[in-house]
């Protein structure tokens, strides 16, 4: 599950970052992934939160389902190649085995999620709870905006 932020023009991340290789200077490299990581932080604690708050007739514990995915929770800043972006995720690959892909289920994401009742037999679809987009795109466009500042303070110095 990732949220990509739409920044301008992705070659524009990419001709800063291109050029931020050229000029080879680590301090400026390091406060731009600095700035844009500070820019999409809010988003992290927000994620974690509407994780935290999936109805549940279980209260919310640390090692619970919602525990998990809320530890799940990572926020990526790439600088360069094809990915590079500022991504927020639920990564599977942070769930135990055989949950790696429940982050997906509850959002709604993939189709239909069924898992044996504990303890019987009896198989049960469970209906799916979105937490993630909706969080995301709430808060997306002050991050982005934020993003935005980011890079038009490192192209400032790089000019």
């Amino acid at each position: 599950m990732v949220a990509g932020l739409e920044l301008r023009t992705g070659k524009e991340l990419k001709r800063i970052a291109s050029e931020l290789r050229r000029m080879n200077d680590p301090e400026l490299k390091k406060r731009f992934s600095k700035e844009l990581r500070e820019a999409a932080k809010p988003m992290v604690p927000a994620v974690r939160k509407a994780i935290r708050e999936i109805p549940s007739k279980r209260r919310y514990t640390a090692s619970g389902l919602r525990g998990r995915m809320s530890k799940a929770v990572k926020l990526e800043v790439r600088t360069s190649g094809k990915d590079a972006g500022v991504r927020i995720r639920v990564d599977g690959r942070k769930m135990p085995d055989k949950e790696k892909s429940l982050q997906s289920y509850m959002e709604g994401v993939k189709p239909r999620w069924r898992h044996p009742v504990f303890g019987h037999d009896v198989w049960v679809q469970q209906p799916a709870k979105p937490y993630f987009f909706k969080t995301v795109d709430r808060l997306g466009q002050q991050t982005r905006r934020n993003v935005n500042r980011a890079i038009d303070q490192v192209a400032k110095d790089i000019t």
